[in-house]
């Protein structure tokens, strides 16, 4: 994406912001995580406080659990179900109330499902391997580029146009899946009928959360914080952290990755900056400043933790809610699909 489109994407997202504030209800959100593993506290600081500010600012959201999607990349379906219960745990202890957010499972949707066969109509061959996160995947995978793979952009469309989103929280690397998007609900509504609204991005100053080792933070990496560690698991998880030789504390992400990744988690859990941290503690070295951010991590997610173990212990309750936020999901699903067909000329 060059940088004249993401800055036209940026000023539109920081009106939509703007708006938001005065005329919630005049949106809709969908937003949501594949369960490939349990969240860590990248996904918290990077995506679940938005969802919960927009869901408590009065906006219709949808948390969608794409379980289906899953094996884009992967083999199997193993430890999925874990997972997705692992997920709306980790949802409603940091905030996301399903009296307001419908949370519901992709392969729950049968008729969101179906949005994405006369969706595959509307693009080409060609626009879809030009995809970056397609060729992004592909390349980290490995393997054959499968066809569930290569059409995976489409079938986010999907999820995005079958409750009529008109928002959707992403990072810079995910506009190309909202342009995608935006593209077929315009072409569906030029070929048929005017049915869905082209949405937008919603960028964003969440800071990108750097990994124990400096790198990205990632379910796959083994370097992060999970929401649901104990104490004793932190602690043990940022004790092994990588470090280096030089003894004084300094914030320098391009030189001292894996140094200022612990100051940046410091931070962000103890509401200070990197600079006065690293100030702080100076030549103390490695082994004080990871003793200062497991001690701010601990006691800034301790009360998310305790909600957290409380919930864990009635399995049905939250059986119940994801049952219900499909029931909901599915029923405007339908509707919406029976639009679509009704444009189409499919009705009988």
């Amino acid at each position: 994406m060059s940088e004249e489109t993401f800055a036209a994407s940026w000023d539109k997202s920081k009106k939509i912001s703007a708006n938001l504030e005065k005329n919630p209800t005049k949106y809709t959100c969908l937003t949501g995580d594949r369960p490939t593993g349990h969240l860590h506290i990248g996904h918290y600081f990077g995506s679940i406080q938005e969802r919960v500010r927009l869901q408590n600012l009065g906006v219709k959201t949808y948390l969608l659990i794409a379980d289906l999607q899953v094996i884009t990349d992967r083999q199997n379906t193993e430890n999925v179900q874990e997972y997705v219960y692992s997920n709306v745990l980790d949802y409603l202890s940091c905030g996301i109330d399903p009296e307001k957010t419908v949370i519901f499972a992709h392969s729950a949707i049968p008729a969101l499902n179906e949005l994405f066969i006369p969706f595959l109509s509307l693009v080409s061959e060609s626009e879809l391997h030009r995809n970056p996160t397609v060729k992004a995947e592909f390349e980290a995978s490995g393997r054959t580029l499968s066809a569930l793979l290569l059409t995976y952009p489409i079938h986010q469309a999907a999820d995005i146009l079958f409750c009529k989103s008109n928002i959707v929280p992403v990072g810079r690397d995910q506009l190309p899946h909202i342009e995608i998007t935006r593209t077929l609900a315009r072409r569906f509504n030029e070929r048929y009928s005017f049915i869905f609204p082209e949405p937008h991005g919603l960028l964003t100053n969440s800071p990108l959360i750097p990994g124990l080792d400096g790198r990205k933070m990632s379910k796959s990496y083994n370097n992060s914080i999970q929401l649901s560690f104990t104490e004793a698991e932190t602690e043990n998880i940022i004790k092994k952290a990588k470090s280096d030789s030089e003894r004084k504390i300094t914030f320098n992400p391009e030189k001292r990755p894996e140094i200022s990744a612990l100051l940046t988690t410091a931070a962000l859990t103890s509401g200070r900056t990197e600079e006065d941290i690293a100030a702080e503690i100076a030549d103390a070295g490695a082994g004080a400043l990871k003793q200062f951010v497991s001690k701010n991590v601990n006691e800034y997610f301790a009360p998310i933790r305790q909600k957290r173990a409380e919930l864990a212990n009635d399995k049905s309750f939250i059986s119940d809610i994801i049952e219900e936020g499909c029931k909901k999901a599915n029923d405007i699903a339908v509707q919406t699909l029976e639009e679509v067909k009704s444009a189409m000329g499919l009705k009988y």
